[in-house]
């Protein structure tokens, strides 16, 4: 309760939690908005019938179950965070990005997220012209999914277009709750999507699990479920404790001396997160393993479908697995090298008079200091691989259970909410400051012979 009377005591915080809250609350009544001319309870039938129910579910769950009513939202944030791997990786072969992103500051990273949305515009245009096709090609004979009266051509343009200023709104969005509001937006409204569809998740289990009591066939037994609910309490206190572990590198700064000659030396510590990516890998390493089958659901690529089936964790779940694992591997340490950069944080040490302990200055420091990250990001990585993996392992084993509400769901939620938390304090603490300085503040000689006058 101090927590929250101090949070919405500072005007500041009270306007950014509640333009947060407006703007999330904006994103979830727009995912209410179905595209025109289109049946949502037809295509949700045509669709499960199809097979790629558990390629949609996955899809649903990031767009915050716009996609399945084929809501102008129906695409989300996908396309950018699409563009976002491209231009990233393009970072790491491309030496004029590269210096945009590194050198040029915030000149560069906005002309750098200037390209990323124009990337965006056209692969949400590219999806939304894919997708009105498969709605177009799930009409069948007492079941029409599309009831639009233009032609198939209008009817797709009209589609996209509208899914295109859709996907360019949410992400509108989510830059504004990053700028004005609290959080990371882009994580929050994933975070919304995946909060939002928890309440079917724990129906369908707890129906499931009464079934379960009753001895009712098809159903798996109840240590199952128990199983399951222990496994994700586990993986709740591991995220938990990960995401707040750091390592502290001692940092001693050269000897100076005071205006009395005696001389002092100051010291602190550089934390380095043992996760410092984040949940972003786990968020590009989904994304990038769905794409395959998004494209084949579009296309009549039949080695496409066969090759994307082998990424499915219903189909080919001992697959999916190892690449998943590898996936997310190889993010943590490339989004881990955007982030932190060992040789600029080791130039800045010598020239503020810094050193580690046993480590030269400069360039054996950068050494020293990206040996101990690597070491960081491999256990992280690994940790967001075993989180995501061993409830989707026990949930392969629960036949009408959508394997999205394991290890994933709950490591994306978990992480948001702390950074959320960790940079709602950050905020807090510096307004404290910032009112403490206010009060305490000396009045100049020269205001208070104005104030005797």
């Amino acid at each position: 309760m101090d927590y929250l009377r101090n949070l919405f005591a500072s005007k500041e915080l009270r306007k950014r939690v509640l333009f947060t809250l407006i703007m999330l609350v904006i994103f979830r009544l727009g995912v209410q908005v179905s595209v025109p001319g289109v049946n949502t309870e037809n295509l949700r039938t045509a669709l499960q019938s199809g097979g790629g129910n558990g390629l949609f579910d996955v899809v649903n769950l990031f767009s915050g179950g716009a996609f399945l009513k084929f809501s102008v939202f129906a695409l989300g944030i996908a396309p950018y965070i699409t563009a976002s791997i491209v231009f990233q990786l393009m970072g790491a072969v491309v030496p004029y990005l590269d210096n945009l992103q590194k050198k040029e500051g915030e000149a560069g990273r906005e002309k750098i997220n200037q390209w990323t949305r124009y990337l965006t515009v056209g692969l949400a245009f590219i999806q939304g012209f894919g997708i009105a096709s498969l709605a177009l090609s799930q009409n069948q004979h007492g079941l029409e999914v599309v009831t639009s009266t233009l032609s198939p051509t209008g009817f797709r343009l009209l589609t996209a277009f509208s899914l295109s200023v859709g996907s360019m709104f949410v992400m509108w969005i989510g830059e504004q709750i990053t700028e004005r509001g609290v959080g990371n937006g882009i994580s929050l409204l994933i975070f919304a999507g995946i909060v939002a569809g928890l309440p079917r998740g724990v129906t369908t289990v707890s129906m499931m699990m009464m079934e379960s009591l009753r001895n009712a066939p098809n159903v798996p037994p109840p240590g199952i479920f128990l199983l399951l609910i222990a496994a994700m309490l586990v993986v709740l206190l591991v995220v938990v404790l990960i995401e707040s572990a750091y390592r502290r590198i001692p940092i001693h700064y050269a000897r100076r001396a005071d205006s009395a000659g005696m001389s002092s030396q100051r010291s602190s510590y550089l934390p380095l997160k043992v996760n410092t990516a984040g949940v972003m890998p786990v968020i590009f390493a989904s994304s990038m393993i769905f794409f395959p089958a998004t494209i084949a659901q579009f296309t009549r690529w039949e080695w496409l479908a066969k090759g994307a089936s082998y990424l499915s964790p219903q189909t080919h779940f001992w697959t999916y697995v190892p690449v998943f694992v590898g996936v997310t591997i190889f993010f943590s340490f490339f989004y881990t090298s955007i982030v932190f950069n060992p040789d600029e944080t080791a130039d800045n040490m010598k020239k503020s008079g810094g050193y580690v302990p046993g480590i030269r200055p400069g360039r054996e420091t950068s050494i020293f200091l990206d040996g101990i990250l690597s070491k960081l990001t491999f256990v992280g990585a690994v940790y967001l691989a075993v989180v995501s993996i061993v409830p989707l392992v026990i949930l392969n084993n629960i036949q009408g259970l959508n394997f999205y509400y394991g290890g994933t769901s709950l490591l994306i939620v978990v992480g948001v909410a702390m950074d959320t938390q960790a940079q709602m304090e950050s905020l807090l603490v510096m307004r404290r400051y910032d009112g403490f300085m206010g009060q305490g503040r000396i009045r100049g000689r020269s205001s208070r012979a104005g104030r005797t006058a």
